[in-house]
């Protein structure tokens, strides 16, 4: 019964602590916004870069595994190469160390403070930042309550004959200890409350520090097992990528085995003693050492590690240009990058919707029916798009998104709906194209010369309404309103200019019902452009 109030105990704790370490994630990552958004579309094939971008985000959002996961899902998505995601992962196994430095130090005491001024912050602030910042300190409140209800859990064992007889039987069976640490991360599926076990047992007494060493390196190893099932059903290259996580952990630990007395030698010389607060420190900072002599070790053989899992998974994905191109499942892991993709997904779309508009008034200029063909094609992929972001939309607007971020993804909605109204109207034109080259229809030279005047202010409200988006400029979204009343007038003016013509004999009824159609729909893509400006700022 003793063993079950224990179990029931350590479980209680660990959730708590788990619970803690997401909150403060959490609030960390909504703190930080758009600057944690926009540190991914930074990476360059510099592998430094690379390690930074990797430790920061991960440090960020306090977990190695949600960044592998996210670097599958880029990977997967066309966006970053095995090179970038080697260096990232790299960097990621850097940044969990965070947490256990962190939790090393004795903030038990203070812990209630953390939690009474968080709760306060969060309950009573008004200010967005401010309660993102509560969030922060009631977590990191929250992490140390469950890291002391963890250690009362464990205090029973530094009597316990059974555990003692444990810990002699690991001392000096290094391939033991690391089989432990690998099965416990793997089940836990977070190195980080792996090594708050292991400091909350050291806490205790009962655990000296060369038999946590080995447990530690397979910590990192058992971390492995959330990015590789998130690989599954994934493209080759993502799989791979996933793979250089594994290898480059497994390497790691393989290569400090043997010298894992010299290594533990080296972190009591840095944190010396041997009290249970002592032991507390030394598996923080062994944690942090290993990982960065890994990296610096194993980050000059990047292209060995590509060249390895290249040829156990051998080729290269056929990538489509039919489908989603910067949006993953796996991004929902961290919301805020998820939301930054999602930008760029519907920037994507809008970018397709002008250039449909500009194909379809091509190929009705140059009666081209390829031009028209490929219009049709572009539709179909806007089509897919509407659908796919906005079934993503919804499992992102149900995340733990800022309030801001929350007021953008409904007007997203919006904008989408607005973008998938356009490539309508831009097939609209494809059709009255292909309707103008079947029938062999003739437009007098002034008509063409109002209908490329019209279609210049339209392209042009289309392409002022997409930078406002990416850049929620309310200046550009008051021009694309000013374009738009000049095509309404135009619409009018256009109108009554070619009843005269259709009047005077210069136009016959077929070709003056097609200029008609296709200005009117101008008229609508205008309107649509001025919707996705406004909504956009305005949210």
């Amino acid at each position: 019964m003793d063993v079950v109030l224990l179990l029931i105990s350590l479980f209680g704790g660990l959730g708590i602590f788990l619970y803690g370490m997401k909150m403060m994630g959490d609030g960390l990552e909504n703190a930080a916004g758009d600057k944690l958004k926009g540190i991914f579309d930074k990476i360059t094939s510099n592998p430094v870069k690379g390690i930074l971008t990797g430790a920061i985000v991960t440090a960020v959002i306090q977990s190695s595994s949600a960044t592998t996961v996210m670097v599958v899902g880029f990977v997967n998505a066309g966006l970053m190469n095995l090179f970038q995601a080697a260096a990232v992962i790299m960097g990621a196994n850097i940044g969990t160390t965070i947490t256990a430095q962190i939790i090393s130090f004795k903030f038990d005491a203070i812990a209630p403070l953390f939690l009474a001024i968080g709760a306060a912050m969060v309950l009573f602030a008004k200010n967005r930042k401010a309660r993102e910042i509560g969030n922060i300190v009631l977590g990191f409140g929250i992490l140390f309550l469950g890291l002391e209800l963890m250690s009362a859990a464990m205090s029973p064992l530094a009597e316990s004959d059974f555990f003692k007889n444990l810990i002699i039987r690991l001392k000096g069976h290094t391939i033991l200890g690391l089989l432990l640490g690998m099965v416990m991360t793997a089940v836990i599926q977070s190195s980080s409350a792996s090594t708050g076990i292991l400091v909350a047992l050291a806490s205790t007494g009962s655990l000296p520090f060369e038999i946590a060493v080995p447990i530690l390196f397979g910590c990192n190893i058992g971390t492995c097992v959330t990015a590789l099932i998130a690989s599954i059903g994934t493209s080759k290259t993502a799989r791979k990528a996933a793979l250089i996580h594994l290898f480059f952990n497994v390497i790691g630990s393989l290569m400090f085995i043997p010298f894992v007395g010299q290594f533990t030698a080296l972190v009591t010389w840095i944190s010396p003693g041997t009290t249970g607060a002592d032991v507390q420190r030394q598996i923080a900072n062994a944690h942090t050492i290993f990982n960065i002599i890994n990296t610096f070790i194993l980050v000059w053989f990047i292209k060995y590690l590509v060249a390895l899992v290249n040829f156990i998974i051998p080729g290269d994905d056929e990538r489509e240009e039919m489908g989603l191109k910067y949006i993953d499942e796996r991004l929902l892991e961290t919301p805020v990058i998820a939301f930054g993709q999602t930008t760029n997904e519907i920037i994507r779309m809008a970018t397709k919707a002008k250039e449909n508009l500009e194909l379809a008034m091509k190929g009705f200029n140059e009666n081209s029916d390829t031009l028209i063909k490929k219009a049709y094609e572009n539709e179909r992929l806007i089509n897919l798009l509407d659908n796919d972001i906005t079934k993503f939309l919804v499992k992102l607007s149900n995340s733990e998104l800022g309030e801001e971020q929350k007021s953008l993804v409904g007007a997203y909605f919006h904008a989408v709906n607005d973008i998938e109204r356009i490539g309508d109207h831009a097939e609209n034109i494809a059709d009255l194209a292909s309707e103008k080259i079947t029938k062999g229809l003739q437009f007098s030279e002034e008509a063409m010369k109002e209908l490329m005047g019209m279609y210049n202010y339209t392209i042009n409200s289309l392409e002022l309404s997409i930078e406002c988006f990416k850049e929620f400029n309310k200046e550009k979204a008051s021009s694309v309103r000013g374009i738009e009343e000049r095509i309404d007038s135009l619409e009018k003016e256009l109108r009554n200019s070619h009843i005269n013509r259709l009047n005077a004999g210069v136009c016959n009824a077929t070709v003056g019902t097609i200029f008609l159609d296709i200005i009117s729909n101008f008229e609508r893509i205008g309107d649509h452009a001025v919707n996705i400006a406004e909504i956009i700022t305005e949210a």
